[in-house]
């Protein structure tokens, strides 16, 4: 689904103006099928104004200390469907990097497949349908529509027990991480 992005800026003056009023699609990679994540605003480095209104620049789906994100993503219900798609696995991997850059490098494989841990702080809102979200003690938490998480660098996943996709607003931040070793590094097997 579309998503409506208005962008408040300064022009010249410093007088406030709409910079932009437009739909942004979301990206949804061929090997998570049923996911979407639509990318709204983000940057590398501390937003300085007056601006334009324009996207600051930003490399990775998770910031860098110091830099934020701004998405929404929708998780399919259940386990994940099969794919449809004629690509080969090396073809999907490069769809997901090219939409999706360095997510899938934090993603744990095998028996925690999906399990993760970033340096960030993660303001997350569920708008439709119900989550769970894991930690790594094996410990849940259901959250519903209109349910909030704050989530402070921890190791995670994200399940769908419902039979309606979810979807969530989420605001991440880039954080030092001082207690976990490692958690700037992507995750591997």
């Amino acid at each position: 689904m579309d998503v409506r992005r208005v962008v408040t800026g300064h022009d010249a003056s410093g007088k406030s103006v709409f910079a932009s009023d437009e739909l942004v699609s979301p990206r949804a990679p061929v090997m998570l099928p049923g996911s979407e994540f639509t990318l709204l605003w983000g940057g590398d480095e501390t937003p300085q104004f007056p601006d334009d209104g324009s996207m600051p620049q930003w490399h990775t789906y998770f910031p860098p200390v110091g830099g934020f994100r701004f998405s929404m993503f929708t998780l399919p219900p259940g386990t994940a469907t099969a794919r449809t798609d004629q690509l080969s696995a090396e073809e999907a991997l490069a769809d997901a990097e090219q939409k999706l850059p360095g997510l899938l490098a934090y993603m744990e494989r095998g028996d925690d497949a999906g399990m993760h841990t970033t340096d960030t702080i993660d303001f997350e809102v569920v708008l439709e349908g119900t989550v769970e979200l894991e930690l790594d003690d094996g410990a849940k938490v259901t959250l519903n529509p209109g349910d909030t998480v704050v989530q402070n660098g921890t190791r995670h996943r994200w399940h769908n027990p419902g039979d309606v996709p979810a979807r969530l607003a989420l605001f991440v931040c880039g954080a030092h991480h001082a207690r976990v070793s490692h958690a700037s590094q992507p995750q591997g097997d």
